[in-house]
């Protein structure tokens, strides 16, 4: 277990409400990350009723749904995935810079917590490994940190 991933302890959140927004692009990469962050929540106490999914399609169209879902006041938290993975273009580095940037956007101008569980790798085996039924899935991990900082955010 890593310093900077938190301990699998319980989080202050009852009765949080959380959307995830997931890509379908890579769909047999995103699901698995989906499945990953549900399993995260249900194992800390959110009710499943209380998750709502978005399903978009590409990783660029992430930011905007957040942001629409944000803008609802419904939730406690965001929780973004998506795998880019790198090809022999520029789009890559494109679709990267900008979805990281508008899902950090969202979450300033929002004020609310939107956990980046976005893959970007450099081929297909590195996402099917952040993406796997271990505690190396990215999906989990973005559940956990959007489930911190609501905790963090009740105790502002």
């Amino acid at each position: 277990m890593s310093e900077y991933r938190p301990d699998e302890g319980s989080f202050n959140v009852e009765g949080a409400r959380i959307a995830i927004v997931v890509a379908r692009w890579n769909s047999q990469i995103t699901d698995s990350l989906l499945a990953g962050a549900q399993r995260a929540l249900l194992r800390h106490g959110i009710d499943e009723q209380a998750i709502d999914l978005f399903r978009v399609p590409g990783a660029f169209e992430l930011p905007l749904t957040c942001s629409q879902v944000a803008k609802t006041r419904r939730y406690d938290a965001v929780v973004a995935l998506g795998c880019v993975i790198r090809g022999g273009t520029p789009h890559f580095d494109y679709v990267c810079s900008e979805t990281t940037r508008g899902i950090g956007e969202v979450a300033l101008q929002e004020g609310l917590p939107v956990a980046f569980g976005v893959l970007t790798t450099d081929d297909l085996a590195q996402a099917q490994q952040r993406a796997g039924d271990n505690q190396e899935n990215k999906g989990e991990e973005a559940a956990l940190t959007a489930l911190e900082m609501i905790s963090l955010f009740r105790q502002l």
